[in-house]
């Protein structure tokens, strides 16, 4: 096959499913893995698509106003995201409680929680798992389960919510801008500003791809809490000081 008609149809299907993986343009078109990743070289050439690890997602994807799947969301800015989640779980204290809201961000903070003397209170669903291999005391907020983003929302998950008090919350948002943190679900909007009541330390965590942007919902301010995020914030930002920069 021509290498246009094959850069063609793994646009189609790039349109269709969001992302591609590597691995299934050299099974699905009998390619090497040279060739597959040539492939999506020029395609990112061409502006059409972004590579991430492991694939590719489209150049022009608004993944800010609306839920992406969790799959495709996990490997975008990934390295960034993992400084933040390191960062963020050193905050953490021995004989805390904390709330670790859904999210590729947060979830990445469950490695650095080996060994410390905690409990934690999620709505991810695919976050139990990964606390019962490291050993740390868990709890799953009940309520309706949205599947694209494996999480428990809404108001069940947030009357649960009421019966705990935390020392740290963690709160990730699909955008940020003057306005505060946002995100295009209501139902996970309820979620976020329940736990952001009831948290001491409470923290954003955001990579710099979040900032400037809008999603459907505002949940909460800017002065709720800090912004833990991998890059300095633009110029109209600059009153704003209750951030840390991890680089």
């Amino acid at each position: 096959m021509l290498t246009i008609n094959r850069e063609n149809l793994i646009m189609d299907f790039l349109k269709e499913n969001e992302t591609i993986k590597t691995k299934y343009v050299m099974d699905h078109f009998n390619i090497s893995e040279a060739t597959a990743r040539r492939d999506l070289a020029n395609l990112e050439k061409k502006d059409l698509i972004k590579r991430v690890h492991g694939g590719a997602i489209l150049s022009n994807i608004n993944f800010f106003s609306k839920d992406s799947n969790i799959a495709f969301r996990k490997n975008v800015n990934r390295k960034e995201k993992e400084k933040i989640a390191e960062y963020a779980a050193s905050l953490i204290k021995d004989n805390s409680v904390i709330f670790l809201d859904a999210g590729t961000t947060t979830f990445q903070m469950i490695k650095y929680l080996k060994n410390k003397n905690i409990k934690v209170v999620t709505n991810g669903l695919n976050f139990i798992d990964e606390l019962e291999k490291i050993s740390v005391e868990s709890f799953l907020l009940g309520g309706k389960i949205k599947y694209k983003t494996s999480c428990t929302v809404g108001f069940s998950a947030s009357k649960y919510l009421e019966t705990f008090n935390f020392d740290y919350v963690f709160i990730g948002a699909n955008a940020l801008n003057l306005n505060g943190y946002s995100t295009p679900d209501g139902d996970e909007a309820v979620v976020k500003e329940k736990a952001i009541s009831l948290g001491k330390d409470i923290y954003f965590l955001c990579d710099h791809s979040k900032v400037n942007k809008n999603s459907f919902i505002i949940f909460s301010s800017l002065n709720k809490g800090k912004l833990i995020t991998d890059s300095i914030l633009p110029k109209e930002y600059e009153s704003f000081k209750n951030l840390e920069v991890v680089k």
